[in-house]
This record gives C-alpha cells, sequence and structure tokens, in this order.
C-alpha cells in the first residue's frame, strides 16, 4: 500500500516523541527548529534545511530544540529507495524542501501527484550531500564514560591521555577504539560532540557569544568558523533563521 499524504507537526521546546519504528522508510526535515533523532546506533541532529533519512524498522526517538515545525514523508518499501542502509543527515536543495512542502501541505495533491512528488524527492535525496551530524553509539565502556564526560560538558579541555588516565586505558588503546568504534578520530568526535550542542543550544536562544565558550571553543571567531565549515552559514544567521533555516 502506498504512503498517504502526512501532516505538518509542531514540536514545543524539549517535546520528546518515543521510541518507534515505521513500516515504511521516512524523511524527517524540520523546516523551523532542531531535530534530535536517536536509535540504538547513535544520535543525529538535524538542523534546518537539513532532513534524515530513517529506513523502515529502525527504531527511533525524536526531540525537539526550539518550537520545531516537523514535516514527514513516507516512502513505500520495496520501491527504489535512497539507497542508504541506515540514518543519515542530508542536504536539503530548494527543491527537495519544496517538493517536501507541497507532499506535507495542506492541499492534498492527490494520490498520482503524490506519487510523481515522491519520486522526484527520492531523486534529490540520492543527489544531495550527506553531512556528518551523526554521533556514533560507543560500546567500550571506556569511550562510553568520555561520552558522557563530555556530553555534561563539551568544553571540558582534557586530552585523550588525561581522559585515558581517568578510565584506565593508554592513549594508544582509547586512539584505535574511536576509530574502530566510532569511526572517526577522537579529535573529530570531539567536534562533533561540540557542534551537536552548539545546534541545541542555538536553539534554545543562547547568543553566539556563550555558545562558544560553553562549547569549549577559544572564542567566538573560532566557533564561527567551524560552524560555517560544517552547515554552510554563520551561528548568526542560522540563529535568526536565515540561510534557508526559515523556510517553511
Amino acid at each position: 500500500m502506498s504512503p498517504t499524504r502526512q501532516p505538518l507537526l509542531r514540536l514545543t521546546h524539549r517535546q520528546h516523541v518515543p521510541r518507534h519504528e515505521h513500516a515504511h522508510h521516512q524523511v524527517a526535515y524540520p523546516s523551523h527548529g532542531v531535530l534530535e533523532v536517536s536509535t540504538d546506533a547513535g544520535t543525529w541532529i538535524v538542523p534546518p534545511h537539513r532532513a534524515v533519512w530513517l529506513p523502515a524498522g529502525v527504531a527511533h526517538a525524536h526531540r525537539a530544540h526550539g518550537p520545531t515545525q516537523l514535516r514527514t514523508v513516507d516512502f513505500e518499501v520495496g520501491g527504489p529507495g535512497a539507497g542508504f542502509g541506515g540514518p543519515v543527515v542530508v542536504a536539503v536543495s530548494p527543491l527537495l524542501r519544496e517538493v517536501i512542502v507541497a507532499l506535507t501541505g495542506r492541499d492534498d495533491p492527490g494520490a498520482r501527484r503524490r506519487e510523481n512528488l515522491r519520486r522526484v524527492a527520492l531523486d534529490e535525496i540520492r543527489a544531495v550531500r550527506q553531512l556528518p551530524l551523526h554521533l556514533p553509539t560507543p560500546a567500550d565502556d571506556r569511550l562510553a564514560a568520555i561520552a558522557d564526560a563530555l556530553a555534561a560538558d563539551p568544553a571540558d579541555p582534557r586530552t585523550l591521555a588525561a581522559f585515558g588516565r581517568a578510565v584506565g586505558a593508554s592513549e594508544r588503546t582509547l586512539s584505535r577504539l574511536f576509530r574502530e568504534q566510532m569511526t572517526m578520530t577522537f579529535p573529530q568526535w570531539r567536534a562533533q560532540v561540540r557542534l551537536h550542542r552548539a545546534l541545541i543550544l542555538l536553539a534554545a536562544g543562547a547568543s553566539v557569544t556563550s555558545v562558544a565558550a560553553r562549547c569549549g571553543y577559544s572564542g567566538p571567531s573560532a566557533f564561527v568558523q567551524a560552524f560555517r565549515q560544517a552547515f554552510g552559514t554563520t551561528p548568526g544567521r542560522f540563529a535568526n533563521g536565515g540561510d534557508g533555516a526559515g523556510a517553511t
């Protein structure tokens, strides 16, 4: 059975959507606000003008950061699909944004046009850039302890060697485990943690200067540079709904 049209969901700040799964593949697009998506494999942060592809059968939960407008589009299993084996965050092109809006707006486009629009959406999803917005869940207890420490305080300046002394492992062992279990180095992973927290704090209304300090950047300029490199816009424009963040 083909998926039907889905409504726009309006979530309040910090509203939680309990763990669930879908029989269809799904694209979740926050046209306003920031969406946090959690699965057994980790956490994805989805800011505006980004979307997350969720394969059928993947159990997940949502949390909104800032007032969030969530648009979701389902895709039938057994069709061409997007070619992703797991959840992935993708950039939302202007065309993809307009197609999602058409599929989730007040006016039902009708079954035939709905299927045509879904085909266009899949073509766009396959073509757009995947974004490194995934924080894997570590299996090793020592990595989990480091993850918990940085989740509590992203500005924690300790080196991997210092964390190793705290958790009882050598820097070399931890470095290997980060590459094996997190598919990235410790500095890359810490940068992801800080960017994730920065998106959440900006969505809650914190200033750029405050976010830079709370996330461990040497100053606002370093934060702006890292944010622009990751998201293609400045944190100030993001917070003010610019550069596509305010698209409806």
